[in-house]
């Protein structure tokens, strides 16, 4: 599933291609690309005609586009990637696609915005705004934390709430409810920066290891960007068709058996909840004794 840095990627792009545009047309092409939104299809089409894009936000994971027209009886269509899902900024002479989900026309009669998703996990839905301290967010997503990019992250209560879960540190970074847009890749990653092991019990953590946890999760954040994200296969681009270039600067998540960048010694791989984690045993020592959580 897309992380952090590869939805900011796309949010930036669509922030450039599509801001002020009017909605002249919306096609559904499949009906589980619009199963979050209860009143079907054409339901959402109607409401969308004539709205204009006024800002394209993230939260986590999250996209929406603001809306300024009252006609679409929301403030907001959401829009989640999923595991595969892609929002592509195609001229409208380019060839659908096998994969093509929906698409959103503009009045300008220029560029499209196509919904592609190979796994169909993805979805769009119309939703309300709702104040959220000092910003709005759509009601449906206001359970799902801020992320540490979020100028309104607050470093001190993440520490506090984190230090107070009967969880491991892993399993706190991707717990969406106290922070977003943290998957397996980048929690791996920051984890080896940190010299923590995933398995740290978080209530044996400092505040200062995890001021240095945030520290060191923004700057892999931060340096993904710069790359315009992690791309493992053709399942992730931007707006444009292009796969980022972040996994030539990953230190551990996928280079198993792979020499430490920082001591030498191999990488390990671990089975972890499903999936994989990736560590460094020397760098990154297993705790001694791991509760059950």
């Amino acid at each position: 599933m897309p992380e952090l840095p590869e939805v900011e990627t796309v949010r930036a792009g669509l922030e450039r291609w599509i801001v002020g545009r009017t909605i002249a047309a919306v096609d559904s092409l499949h009906p589980r690309a619009v199963r979050r939104h209860s009143p079907g299809a054409a339901d959402l089409a109607e409401r969308l005609i004539a709205t204009t894009v006024v800002a394209v936000h993230r939260r986590g994971k999250y996209l929406w586009l603001s809306l300024d027209a009252d006609t679409a009886g929301s403030d907001c269509l959401i829009l989640h990637l999923g595991m595969s899902g892609q929002l592509l900024v195609s001229t409208p002479q380019a060839p659908d696609g096998p994969h093509l989900r929906g698409r959103i026309r503009f009045r300008d009669d220029g560029t499209q915005l196509r919904f592609v998703d190979q796994r169909t996990f993805g979805a769009m839905q119309l939703d309300a705004l709702r104040t959220d301290g000092p910003s709005e967010t759509p009601s449906s997503i206001l359970h799902i934390g801020r992320d540490p990019l979020d100028p309104y992250f607050d470093d001190r209560d993440w520490i506090r709430r984190t230090r107070a879960r009967r969880t491991t540190i892993k399993r706190a970074l991707l717990d969406q409810s106290l922070m977003s847009g943290v998957g397996n890749i980048y929690a791996d990653e920051a984890l080896w920066r940190a010299k923590l092991h995933g398995d740290r019990p978080t209530a044996s953590l400092s505040s200062t290891q995890l001021t240095t946890l945030l520290t060191d999760l923004r700057s892999v954040f931060g340096e993904a960007l710069r790359a315009g994200g992690t791309s493992f296969d053709a399942l992730y681009v931007d707006v444009n068709g292009q796969s980022g270039y972040f996994d030539r600067s990953l230190a551990v998540y996928g280079r198993a058996g792979e020499a430490c960048r920082r001591c030498g010694k191999p990488i390990s791989r671990a089975k972890w909840m499903n999936r994989s984690s990736y560590f460094c045993p020397g760098c990154q020592p297993r705790p001694r004794a791991v509760r059950k959580v």
